[in-house]
């Protein structure tokens, strides 16, 4: 399919559901697509949501999940997902995939580090027409695409999303103000729980603990903000760390990179 330029309803959108073919892939690009929100939805394919330039974000069932340049989220077939936009300018494909090709592809969703060579055969089933032949050369290239999307490693961009309303809360204050450091017993207070409460509550339901979860909001805000090009010190300051070196230590941690190093990387070959 041909390049669009938003990532929902266009003048040439076709319903991927709607079309009888093991794949359908087509690019996306904005050149100013800042905030804009996809409202919670599902398809019976399964999707790839694969970003060259910008960033956004995903909140799929009880989960909310970051996608940077050279990464992709796969949300599988009928999987309720919203998206939103972070930053002005976005680039990127959407590939569907049927149930039958998703055999083998995970099973729940997640981002995947996207190898040249997916990259590249994406970009070249997104020139098929819609409804290429299934043989031959179209044939392989479909197969290695999925071939390469079952091998694609598995990234650590998750944020679990509790579902209790007080948390829920909580968690809607955090990511309004982030740079609040607030300790544990404040923000039980604020959602009128005890200590023990919010620590046992959160930790059933994102399987994380209090403070290994602001980490992790931490990290995918921070992925974000940089992929939108805010500087490591911004970004610090935004978190409400006290130094930089605080920051990196804590991202380095997390990622096993500096956040300079990982975006380079990423910037050096998202186009």
């Amino acid at each position: 399919m041909p390049i669009l330029d938003t990532l929902s309803a266009t003048a040439d959108w076709t319903d991927p559901d709607a079309v009888p073919r093991p794949v359908v892939t087509f690019g996306f690009l904005a050149a100013d697509f800042a905030g804009i929100e996809l409202a919670p939805h599902r398809h019976a394919k399964g999707q790839l949501i694969l970003i060259q330039r910008g960033a956004l974000r995903c909140e799929v069932e009880g989960g909310l999940w970051v996608v940077p340049p050279r990464s992709a989220l796969w949300v599988p077939g009928g999987a309720s997902h919203a998206v939103r936009t972070s930053t002005g300018a976005i680039e990127g494909y959407n590939a569907f995939v049927s149930a039958e090709g998703s055999r083998g592809l995970p099973e729940t969703c997640c981002t995947v580090s996207v190898t040249p060579l997916l990259r590249e055969v994406l970009t070249r089933a997104a020139s098929l027409p819609l409804l290429y032949e299934e043989t031959g050369a179209n044939a392989h290239l479909i197969a290695v695409l999925l071939d390469e999307l079952a091998a694609a490693t598995v990234e650590e961009l998750h944020l679990p999303m509790p579902g209790d309303p007080r948390l829920r809360r909580i968690v809607a204050e955090m990511m309004e103000t982030p740079s609040d450091r607030g300790t544990l017993r404040r923000w039980a207070q604020r959602a009128g729980m005890s200590d023990r409460t919010l620590e046992r509550t959160i930790r059933h339901e994102t399987g994380m603990s209090f403070g290994r979860w602001r980490q992790q909001l931490a990290i995918v805000l921070a992925v974000q903000w940089m992929a939108g090009g805010a500087s490591i010190q911004q970004v610090a300051a935004d978190l409400g760390y006290e130094s930089v070196p605080s920051f990196v230590t804590m991202f380095r941690k997390a990622l096993g990179t500096s956040p300079g190093r990982y975006m380079a990387e990423r910037h050096a070959t998202g186009r």
